[in-house]
């Protein structure tokens, strides 16, 4: 921590047994309390006894972190009955038609993470290699279910002898950190458009007078 080199200790304690916590205060020839030292991720119930008798010694600097277990959950292959609720909560559904989920759920790799019974994230396999539309809706986020899926479906994709990749737009920085934790790297940026003639509405189908307007956006590849 800190870029510094500490004394790393570990505490082991049934949560039922905690009084038993007691013996660290007489501690004096595994731990050297007169010193800083690092005691990594730990039971709250434990560092909460640790902190009672360490006040008079010293203080304590903490970062707590929220351990979320997914054994309540299953990875299961989509169906095409799925595409829609992917559709609607896919960032560019309006650049894309739920047939064109139906498609890739019926002919490439597609596979969600279901808890209880209900699909809470997904991921699809587009084409040759790519992989998109990861997505984990609102109330089963942060439960590490987009990792799990990202890196069943990079190695499935491998398998089927494609190299996987990923489009992330720039300002999405959690994929960024994800993929980056998978070990991606950036290769380059591409763009998709809309091309649409002057005086052309968006669901007008035909025409139109020469000269135009280009809508797009970029991901980073």
């Amino acid at each position: 921590p800190n870029g510094r080199t500490y004394e790393s200790f570990c505490v082991f304690c049934p949560s039922g047994e905690l009084d038993n916590l007691r013996q660290l205060e007489q501690e004096d020839v595994l731990v050297d309390w007169s010193s800083p030292i690092f005691l990594n991720f730990t039971h709250c119930a434990i560092m909460d006894r640790l902190e009672e008798f360490y006040q008079p010694i010293g203080t304590l600097e903490k970062v707590c972190g929220d351990v979320l277990p997914t054994e309540e959950a299953e990875m299961k292959q989509l169906k095409t009955e799925h595409a829609k609720t992917i559709h609607d909560l896919y960032p560019a559904n309006t650049m894309e038609c739920v047939e064109v989920f139906e498609k890739l759920i019926s002919a490439l790799p597609a596979y969600g993470v279901f808890s209880d019974g209900e699909l809470a994230a997904w991921m699809v396999q587009s084409y040759y290699g790519a992989m998109f539309s990861m997505q984990t809706r609102p109330e089963f986020r942060r439960k590490g279910y987009g990792i799990h899926l990202a890196k069943f479906l990079t190695e499935l994709v491998i398998s089927r002898g494609y190299i996987p990749f990923v489009m992330i737009r720039p300002e999405n920085d959690a994929s960024q950190s994800l993929y980056t934790k998978l070990g991606f790297e950036k290769h380059y940026q591409t763009v998709r458009a809309i091309l649409r003639p002057h005086g052309q509405e968006d669901d007008t189908p035909g025409g139109g007078a020469r000269g135009g307007t280009v809508r797009a956006e970029t991901s980073d590849g």
